[in-house]
């Protein structure tokens, strides 16, 4: 019986995997270099396909990366954080999830996070191309910080300020009512 369960899984995935395209399983597959000039309807057909793919083989992280490139580039900023996530928690020793996982901080400006990411992505390249493009990115945002061009962290309460606002507004109400 488990013979013919695990027969039929197999002849099923075969049947969709020539519905699929096929990806190369090393780097990304991306079909395009600048991202102007791919049109909008080739940039749906493509994520439609990597969603299928990743339905497929749901354990890929190079998929799932190629997924969040592709959600990225079609400014779909929520549906790539996930899937470049997704990635990294699936195989953390991946470079370019975990690169791709930065670049999409750095992109968004939440500067501190990009940087801890991409010195794991340091951490993870296995050849100087790979540390080159880490390294470039990593002084890309520590230029960025010494710049101040980041989005600031809330890390105090805003309760204190609220209260006195608050405090104004019944100050001045008084004011004016006794007048």
């Amino acid at each position: 019986m488990s013979g013919e369960l695990t027969l039929t899984a197999q002849s099923q995935l075969e049947s969709n995997m020539s519905e699929a395209p096929a990806f190369p399983r090393g780097l990304p597959p991306v079909p395009w270099r600048d991202p102007h000039s791919v049109p909008a309807e080739v940039l749906t057909q493509h994520i439609r396909n990597l969603e299928r793919a990743c339905e497929l083989e749901p354990q890929s992280a190079g998929l799932r990366t190629c997924l969040g490139m592709a959600y990225a580039m079609n400014y779909q900023v929520y549906p790539s954080m996930d899937a470049l996530e997704a990635a990294v928690e699936l195989d953390p020793n991946h470079f370019f999830a975990q690169f791709k996982y930065a670049e999409l901080h750095y992109r968004l400006r939440a500067l501190i996070k990009a940087e801890v990411e991409t010195l794991k992505a340091l951490e993870l390249a296995q050849n100087s191309w790979e540390l080159s493009i880490a390294r470039k990115q990593l002084q890309e945002i520590r230029t960025l910080m010494r710049s101040g061009t980041q989005k600031p962290e809330w890390t105090k309460s805003l309760r204190a300020p609220a209260f006195l606002l608050v405090a104004i507004f019944f100050v001045l109400g008084v004011a004016e009512y006794w007048k």
